[in-house]
This record gives structure tokens, sequence and C-alpha cells, in this order.
């Protein structure tokens, strides 16, 4: 056969395995009537190019190596004591400057034998509609109550003394949380919160990530009411929220879109949102500092690659029928604190993932950099120059 046969041939038998998929090997086999969703994707120039020529991030200090899988989110209570963190099991783990304790679960079916440890992070997943993955954590500093965005279980909460956690909300104007993620409490007691999805659950984290499917949610819960509200709709991926310094305004991540938006609370604006800054890479949580300032936790910075199929359907779709899972991009440490216009004001990084990577919230304590991670097996602590 010449090659001016074969290739056609070839080509042709590429298109029909692209088209069929008969072994089920694509990353979307076990989902057939997923909708591919357009990324409206900045132009690259206007990506920001700022970065931390020291890698400072290197000289962080790792606690808790292998005592915490999985800490995504940190927080500290009223008298500073912390951090607590939810880790892949299901609890929720309070340090008490001395030693690790359980605080809480945030499922009444957590038992050692299903839900204990096992060897890697991922093993947990295929247990945790039944385990609980507690993502966001934040305390109501009004009555030391701590609030727990469960990725299956819904917002939740658990008293200063810990224990089993109690549902607060597990749906908004009758649509199921499929994917809650994190939260944030106003002096009210209203709580604002992340559903990233409403068709995938957290443990489809790859089908949603690479669908980039626009179903995710900004919610708020009233709990005079009781009553839990959409503020915003159509978010790709939304994941950490925060309000600021003096909740006029909260803002919010979206991991597909590698973007910070605000949505207005108080003021001639409220009620609408608007994009605060074009990140340099693809978000999870945002944690508001005492200056006001916004910490964000970026898991990798964009590609080429990543960014032209974000904004180019027919590529991506066909990219996703080859017979592989796609890798996950190189687990960099990167954390950016923004003004609150949206400006950069500093970066940190480890570019190369050495010492810190993939990191899931950074929170700003006492001049130190505290700093959660949804894949590690520990937390990073940077001290402030």
């Amino acid at each position: 056969m010449s090659t001016a046969t074969a290739i056609p041939i070839i080509c042709l038998l590429v298109a029909i395995y692209l088209a069929v998929d008969p072994f089920n090997r694509s990353p979307l086999s076990e989902f057939q009537d997923y909708k591919m969703v357009k990324v409206e994707m900045p132009s690259w120039s206007e990506v920001p190019v700022e970065r931390d020529s020291e890698n400072r991030l290197r000289k962080s200090e790792i606690k808790f190596l292998n005592q915490v899988q999985g800490p995504e989110s940190l927080a500290f209570d009223a008298m500073g004591r912390g951090p607590y963190t939810g880790v892949a099991d299901g609890r929720v783990l309070f340090w008490d400057g001395e030693k690790l304790s359980v605080f809480a679960h945030t499922s009444a079916n957590w038992s050692e034998e299903l839900c204990g440890h096992k060897p890697s992070i991922l093993e947990y997943v295929k247990n945790e509609h039944i385990c609980g993955r507690p993502l966001g954590l934040r305390f109501d500093k009004r009555n030391g109550d701590l609030y727990i965005a469960d990725a299956y279980f819904g917002l939740m909460k658990v008293g200063p003394e810990g224990g089993l956690a109690t549902s607060v909300t597990a749906e908004a104007e009758g649509v199921p949380l499929a994917f809650t993620n994190d939260l944030d409490i106003d002096e009210h007691g209203n709580i604002y919160f992340t559903d990233s999805s409403t068709i995938y659950r957290r443990r489809q984290f790859v089908q949603l990530s690479v669908t980039a499917e626009d179903s995710g949610r900004l919610l708020k819960y009233n709990p005079a009411t009781k009553e839990t509200v959409v503020l915003v709709r159509n978010l790709q991926f939304p994941n950490g929220v925060s309000l600021s310094k003096d909740t006029s305004f909260l803002v919010y991540c979206e991991g597909s879109r590698g973007r910070l938006s605000k949505y207005w609370l108080k003021g001639e604006k409220a009620g609408t949102s608007e994009a605060m800054a074009i990140l340099p890479g693809y978000p999870d949580n945002v944690r508001t500092n005492e200056n006001g300032e916004f910490w964000v936790a970026i898991h990798c910075r964009r590609t080429r690659l990543g960014h032209f199929l974000g904004s180019n359907l027919t590529f991506r779709y066909l990219w996703l029928k080859l017979p592989f899972t796609p890798k996950h991009p190189n687990l960099q440490g990167i954390v950016v604190k923004y003004s609150p216009e949206g400006k950069i004001l500093e970066i940190l990084e480890d570019n190369q993932g050495e010492v810190v990577r993939a990191v899931s919230q950074v929170n700003e304590i006492d001049g130190k950099l505290w700093m959660g991670s949804v894949l590690m097996q520990f937390i990073s602590v940077y001290q402030i120059d």
C-alpha cells in the first residue's frame, strides 16, 4: 500500500475511533449526555506575566506531614486556635498547639473500616459520598459555630465543642446541591457559598474540569428565614468565596475561567457582579486578610494548550475522545495577593513544586501564610518577610 493511499485510510480509522470510542477508554466514556461548554478566555496577552523569580515558597515549613490528607481549607477560631481542617477521609481535624485530634464528622455513617486511612488520597474518592468530604470551613464569629461546605452533604454546621455536623441546607430554589465548595459568613449570619456544579459530584471533578459545564452557582443562605437563594447562575466551576473587609461586596473564583469576580452586596451596584481580575492560573479558594486584601490560591499556571482548548470546542471534544485520561498540569505552588480593586500586590511561588504545590487555600495569620492543599498530605507555612 502506498503512502498516498495509507494516509487517508488511517485518517478515516482515527475519525471513526474518535466518533465511536469502541473500547470506552476516553475520560468521558461513562457520561453519554455530557455537554461541552466554551470558556470565554481572555486574550493570551491579558494573562498576568508577573512571577516570583526567587521562588520564595520554597522557604516554607512543612507541617503535619502524612498526618493530614487533602487539607483543602483551613480555619482558626475566635481565640486564634487552629488550624482546623477538613481532610479526605471525611473528618475535620483540630490542632490545639500540641496534638491533632478529631473535631467533627459530616457523615453519620463514618466508620474506620470504610473511611479510615488509605495510602493514597485518590483512594478516598470512591467512598466520599458515604464518608463525606468537608471542603470550605468558616467560623461564625458571633457564636463559635463552625460552618462546613461538604461536597456531598451541602452546607453544614457543628457547635464549638465539635461532634457530628448537622445539615443547614442541601438545596437552593428546588435544585439539590451537588458539589458544595466554599463559604463565608457576614456579620448577620448570612452565609454566602458556592455550588460548583448541579450535574457533577466532586468525585467527577475531572469531567467537570474538561467539559467546563456552566451549572455552577453562587448562593446565599438566610438563617432568619432559612431560605437559600441563587445570586449568580451559569458559573463555570465556582469555588472560593470571601467577603470584603467592609462587607460591601464579596469575591468568588471561577476555576474554569481562571477569573476573580465581585458580587456587590451594598451600594448602587448591589445585586450585580463584575469581573475583578484575570488570574495567572486556575484558582481554588480565596481569603481576605486583615488589611482587606485577597489571597488567592492557584493550583497551576495557565498553559497555551489549556488556553486553546478552553475556547475551541471541536478540538477539545476530539482531544477528550483519545484513549487516556488527561494528566493534571504540572503542580506548582502559587499564591497571589490582590487589592480590592483587582491589582496584583504580590506573587509567591514554587514554580517546580519542590516544596509547596497545588495550593487550595492560603490564610494570612500573625505574619504567616498557612497553606492547605486538596491533593497533598501536609500543610505549608511561610513566614512573611
